[in-house]
């Protein structure tokens, strides 16, 4: 088996503790990590004191080879990472000039004077070296030896971000000098993770090379496939022979790679087939019609849509009969079709999706439950409905749920 490098990430900041704010940092560095090969073997939110810091400092340099820091740079009295750091090493803070003059032009810049309390993130622990931070005040911190590279990055994500893609990762991919990693990014919609396990059999094992692991985010899973080799070529040639293996056996689930969304799919395929859409919500909101004009360029196929919430709307907007909603109601698979037919006529569109449901918390029955919805997809002159049941989930996820079913049965539709 080919040995990975182990990161440790420090998340600084009390903030983290108490829950006002939420560490996506460790997130990202962890999923970019893994992506160059490196293992994350361990994430800690650690407290604004000095003490805390060198002793997780200690506890990470013993269990990793690579310890990455957010947080603690800023200039105000409860920023102590760079302190911290110093304490570890057992060395002195170096204020450095070039250092206090860039960050005195970074306030220039912006017609301010530089407050003296910022002359403290131009001291760096003696035998470490700055990092250019090009996006704030606050520098980097890298400290390296034979074994182990320590870096201290601002905890504000775009500076965050920035810092590592341009001056510590280049780092360490150079201390790496084992494999090749490749990866890719397979996006799944229509199944449960547990179901999409099952049919992937023991090709999620652990240690096995290619990697295949799962995360699911508002419904949406991601297979990350992660392929190891000596030479780039043997590395692309396994994650593209896994890749392949995967979309077979999951079949239409994989509706995109990378961090595809299924609305910038769906709009892909209407632009490749030159046709258009509508909606017709009522449960949702406009949720669909956000999500669709959330992509760039969205204009060249979808015009507009309707928000028809009451059955007055319905009818005033879409023609849906009285009698129609007298007979079977608002929420049912005639009312969702109507939604739909009403939509293409009036928008003149090629394809229309109508939406009518129980979001909740309240408004449902014993024979209409909450999260019941009906989803027509129009499309080559034929409707097709779906009666959909999500249950054990507030109004938000209701809504967001049947937007992506719509969007995904769109999708399928559009790839027959």
């Amino acid at each position: 088996m080919i040995k990975m490098t182990r990161a440790y990430l420090l998340s600084i900041g009390n903030e983290l503790l108490c829950g006002r704010t939420v560490d996506t940092n460790a997130a990202w560095l962890s999923g970019r990590l893994f992506a160059a090969g490196v293992q994350t073997a361990s994430v800690q939110c650690i407290a604004d004191e000095t003490a805390d810091i060198v002793q997780a400092l200690r506890l990470a340099v013993q269990r990793a080879d690579v310890v990455l820091v957010t947080g603690g740079l800023g200039p105000t009295d409860d920023d102590l990472t760079r302190q911290a750091l110093a304490a570890y090493l057992g060395v002195e803070l170096v204020y450095y000039p070039e250092l206090g003059e860039k960050i005195e032009a970074f306030f220039t810049s912006r017609g301010l004077t530089m407050p003296q309390r910022n002359r403290v993130q131009a001291c760096i622990p003696q035998g470490a070296e700055p990092i250019d931070n090009p996006r704030g005040t606050a520098p980097g911190v890298l400290y390296e030896t034979e074994q182990t590279l320590i870096a201290l990055m601002p905890g504000v994500p775009a500076e965050m971000k920035a810092m590592f893609e341009t001056s510590v990762l280049p780092r360490i991919q150079r201390r790496l000098g084992g494999p090749v990693v490749r990866s890719v990014n397979l996006r799944c919609y229509g199944a449960g993770e547990s179901a999409v396990a099952e049919m992937l059999g023991n090709r999620m094992r652990r240690g096995r090379n290619p990697l295949v692991n799962c995360t699911v985010s508002e419904g949406i899973i991601t297979l990350q496939v992660i392929a190891k080799a000596h030479t780039p070529q043997e590395a692309e040639q396994r994650l593209e022979t896994e890749r392949l293996e995967l979309e077979k056996m999951l079949g239409n689930l994989v509706f995109g790679t990378g961090e595809d969304t299924l609305q910038e799919v769906v709009g892909r395929l209407l632009k490749t087939k030159n046709k258009t859409v509508t909606v017709a919500e009522s449960c949702t909101g406009g949720l669909v019609a956000k999500l669709l004009t959330d992509v760039s360029g969205s204009s060249e196929y979808f015009n507009y849509g309707w928000i028809t919430y009451s059955n007055q709307a319905k009818m005033e907007q879409l023609g849906l009969s009285s009698a129609l909603l007298e007979e079977f109601g608002a929420v049912s698979e005639p009312a969702a079709q109507a939604m739909a037919e009403g939509a293409i006529r009036k928008a003149r569109a090629d394809c229309a999706i109508g939406i009518t449901g129980i979001a909740g918390p309240g408004g449902g029955t014993e024979q209409k439950p909450v999260g019941l919805v009906y989803i027509s997809i129009m499309n080559n002159g034929i409707c097709h409905v779906h009666r959909c049941h999500f249950t054990n989930a507030g109004r938000a996820a209701v809504r967001l749920r049947t937007a992506q079913t719509a969007l995904n049965l769109l999708r399928l539709e559009l790839t027959i």
